[in-house]
């Protein structure tokens, strides 16, 4: 009987250890969708290549589709990642709204989806986690900065360069920013226009801007990302104004050319979307298979960058 029971605590042992292996070895062989919005912006361009550096580094097979801004794309991708049968989903949303048809069928097909950078309003049942920085967070971060910037001044009439409408880093930025600036008596918002965060969206909608209004009475310009700031920079010299002086400018993303431009004197402030969010999305996707309960979002830490490292910064993301 002794040997029964030390026979059978062995088998348990063994069947523990082989299915952990099964675990293993098939998360070794990891296909995994993504579907990106786009290429937008050269923020957009590096988190596209950190995902796909870091699926090359872990030995996952990452099948890449590029939405080029079109949430049709994007939907149409996640069937062809079904039809395909991968093991999971890394959805990054062009909008917030419209998934729930094409996020119950990975459901019903069993794949995992993983919600990437943007949001969704979806059925968060029809998703394992989000992967993202705190967008509202950004949006206060550079509306904090700006109020510290002109306190010294009785008034400020600020534009903003709007994002992609509907999109949940626009609709974020945009009420994060609202209410830090709304503590603030000389701060006013006094003009809004989504530039889609490209650069030359940007800079048309600063041109309208400039030619709307008295250019003398803009005090400050808030870009939802450094693309659309650098196009409105080049609207600013171009009307004979010095942006960073005549008109203060602050935005998000961090990419190399808005650290360029920091060093140029033409930028004030930026806030770091980090793009290098490929580590915690494919830990996230094994966790979740290997049966882990993952938290509703996975934060992604954020910073803020000045002129005084802009140099530094340009050159660690550059080499040079």
């Amino acid at each position: 009987m002794r040997f029964y029971r030390l026979s059978f605590a062995v088998l348990v042992m063994l069947l523990v250890v082989f299915t952990s292996a099964l675990v293993l070895h098939a998360q070794d062989d990891l296909t995994i969708g993504f579907a990106q919005t786009g290429s937008e912006s050269g923020w957009r361009t590096a988190f596209t290549e950190a995902m796909q550096a870091e699926a090359e580094a872990q030995g996952i097979n990452l099948i890449f589709s590029d939405g080029q801004q079109k949430q049709e794309n994007q939907i149409a991708a996640l069937r062809s990642f079904i039809a395909q049968g991968v093991d999971a989903i890394i959805l990054a949303p062009l909008v917030e709204t419209g998934w729930d048809e094409v996020l119950q069928e990975a459901q019903d097909a069993e794949i995992p989806v993983f919600i990437i950078d943007r949001n969704v309003t979806a059925d968060p049942s029809l998703y394992v986690t989000r992967i993202a920085s705190d967008f509202v967070y950004e949006g206060a971060l550079a509306g904090a900065w700006l109020a510290t910037a002109t306190a010294d001044r009785t008034e400020c009439n600020i534009v903003e360069l709007y994002g992609t409408v509907g999109s949940s880093p626009a609709i974020d930025r945009a009420t994060g920013f609202a209410n830090v600036i709304a503590l603030f008596p000389n701060l006013h918002l006094v003009a809004s226009q989504s530039g889609d965060f490209t650069r030359t969206g940007g800079k048309e909608v600063m041109e309208s801007f400039l030619n709307s209004m008295d250019p003398s009475t803009i005090c400050a310009v808030f870009g939802h990302n450094d693309d659309m700031l650098i196009g409105a920079i080049e609207a600013i010299k171009e009307a004979g104004l010095d942006p960073g002086d005549d008109i203060l400018t602050v935005s998000v993303d961090a990419i190399p050319d808005i650290f360029k431009a920091m060093m140029d004197g033409d930028a004030n402030a930026t806030v770091l979307l980090n793009p290098e969010m490929g580590i915690q999305a494919y830990a996230a996707v094994k966790a979740y298979l290997a049966g882990e309960t993952l938290p509703p979002l996975i934060p992604v830490p954020s910073a803020m960058y000045f002129p005084d490292t802009a140099a530094e910064e340009y050159a660690a993301r550059t080499g040079s």
